[in-house]
């Protein structure tokens, strides 16, 4: 008998463990999409949480009696904070730019519940186990409950269920467990007690039970608020949140809330990212494509017959396959992704170039702005000195490089990087309409002419274009004065062991706007 209500109380430091971390996974992820700088906020998030279970902890010093009661309490709060705490997120995300205050006070608040757990259960299970068992069976189990708990997350949660139901995959865990552990521990308790714990699960179940139906309307109603236009399109990948949204005949593209294109003007951006780099090659017939899994730089580069070969390599799987077979997409890329010429990879760009050993013409970078550490070793010296050794003598790449303007300093950081492995670097600038200013940093290995910008102002366009031309040539590839009260000099390498680019991009001039 004793045997079995210790093992409930084992199983029950199991389901903590394992919904705590999942839980602590779930709102650094969030803090991820929302925040940007994502290494920051996981390390300050599981930190702060796990500082919050020592808070926790040294709190039930104060409980002396009816500590099978305050548990079953405390696991009914965590079963529902944890179940509806990702929901929370996204639907205040609509209405507050402090979303950061709320992600950090739900780590805080569920680290308090889970420290408050453990040490309760250690005390109830004291009846049951010797002192030295008791302890490390406890301790074994919670710690157990996080592997799996890990595991979950990255093979099954995430991937499968995203960061809107998994919560409450893990909420229903704990219940389950909460439940069974009232049902055979409950001569321990009062009749009053049990009464008031049947009402306050009754209450906790239906809530789960509800909000598994209402989240979806709840999200997407939230979801519209953040956004002008009508949105017609969510999914949520492993990687990204992706968003369509359309206003009378124009779409535009998000990833977790920034805007990628839009079809209005998405001709402003992609003809200067391919144009100039693949005409100023006199023979481009292998090219790279890093990200641009919507297919509109591949649209482009398809435009010059000389070219044989196409390699996209975009991390995430869903983006392309949106890009293949979303109808909104493959009309704005001509089917572009579907070509026998194009190769879609899926695989991170970094570790694609570091394990193969093919050559290009042109490599053509199309990511996102470097909001983390984790895209910015795709703005690295060490990534560049990469595609420097996979391009052919005179080779030309090109990336895009954010808003020269509004990240100034990330800006010249990347054209600088990008010149430290070796290439002889212009940059370049246009107004995109709904993106404003933004900017391109391009490189050519072993120049003919060293003189690249007098090049690139002297190019003429022997394939079909909407806008780019010569004399739009010598407008992109000029800058006025620079007007911004630091020196240039002061703008470091961004290096893999000393990442410096994604600090100027979040501080930036973005007061400006």
């Amino acid at each position: 008998m004793f045997k079995n209500k210790s093992t409930l109380l084992k199983a029950a430091i199991f389901a903590t463990g394992f919904s705590g971390v999942v839980a602590e996974y779930i709102l650094s992820t969030l803090a991820q999409y929302f925040l940007g700088n994502s290494v920051f906020h996981w390390v300050m998030i599981i930190s702060l949480m796990l500082f919050s279970m020592g808070l926790g902890s040294r709190i039930t010093k104060n409980f002396e009696t009816r500590l099978l009661k305050r548990f079953l309490i405390l696991e009914f709060a965590l079963s529902f904070i944890v179940s509806f705490a990702a929901l929370l997120v996204y639907t205040a995300s609509a209405y507050t730019q402090s979303i950061g205050i709320l992600i950090y006070s739900l780590a805080i608040c569920i680290g308090l519940l889970i420290g408050m757990e453990i040490p309760l259960v250690i005390r109830i299970n004291d009846d049951y186990e010797k002192l030295r068992f008791n302890i490390s069976n406890i301790l074994e189990n919670d710690y157990y409950g996080s592997l799996l708990g890990g595991i979950f997350f990255a093979f099954i949660g995430l991937p499968v269920f995203g960061l809107i139901y998994t919560p409450f995959i893990l909420g229903f865990v704990n219940f389950s467990v909460s439940i069974v552990v009232l049902i055979f521990l409950c001569d321990l308790l009062k009749s009053s007690e049990r009464k008031a714990l049947i009402v306050l699960g009754t209450f906790v179940m239906i809530s789960l039970t509800t909000g598994i139906f209402v989240t979806d309307p709840i999200i997407k109603y939230g979801e519209q608020q953040k956004y002008s236009d009508k949105v017609i399109f969510t999914e949520q990948t492993k990687y990204q949140r992706i968003v369509i949204t359309k206003w009378k005949n124009d779409y535009w593209l998000y990833l977790n809330g920034n805007e990628q294109l839009c079809t209005r003007d998405e001709l402003m951006y992609h003809e200067p990212l391919v144009h100039p780099a693949m005409t100023l090659h006199p023979n481009p017939v292998n090219v790279l494509v890093l990200g641009g899994g919507d297919g509109c730089a591949v649209r482009e580069i398809l435009k010059y017959p000389k070219v044989e070969k196409i390699t996209l390599v975009d991390l995430d799987p869903a983006m392309t396959k949106l890009g293949k077979t979303n109808p909104i997409l493959t009309e704005l890329n001509q089917n572009s992704l579907n070509n026998a010429k194009v190769e879609v990879l899926n695989d991170d760009g970094y570790k694609y170039l570091l394990s193969n050993d093919d050559y290009y013409d042109v490599i053509i970078i199309d990511l996102p702005d470097p909001r983390g550490v984790e895209l910015g070793r795709l703005y690295s010296h060490e990534f560049y000195k990469l595609c420097y050794r996979h391009l052919r003598p005179g080779g030309v790449i090109v990336t895009q490089a954010g808003s020269p303007y509004f990240a100034t300093q990330a800006f010249t950081c990347i054209l600088e990087t990008m010149k430290s492995a070796g290439f002889e670097t212009v940059p370049m600038h246009n107004q995109v309409i709904t993106l404003g200013e933004w900017g391109w940093s391009l490189g050519v290995k072993q120049p003919a002419d060293t003189n690249v910008k007098k090049q690139l102002q002297n190019l003429e366009f022997h394939i079909p274009t909407r806008w780019i031309n010569k004399e739009a040539m010598t407008l992109i590839t000029s800058f006025g004065k620079d007007i911004y009260p630091w020196e240039k000099d002061s703008v470091y390498i961004n290096r893999i062991h000393e990442p410096v680019l994604y600090k100027y991009y979040l501080k930036g001039n973005w007061d400006l706007y």
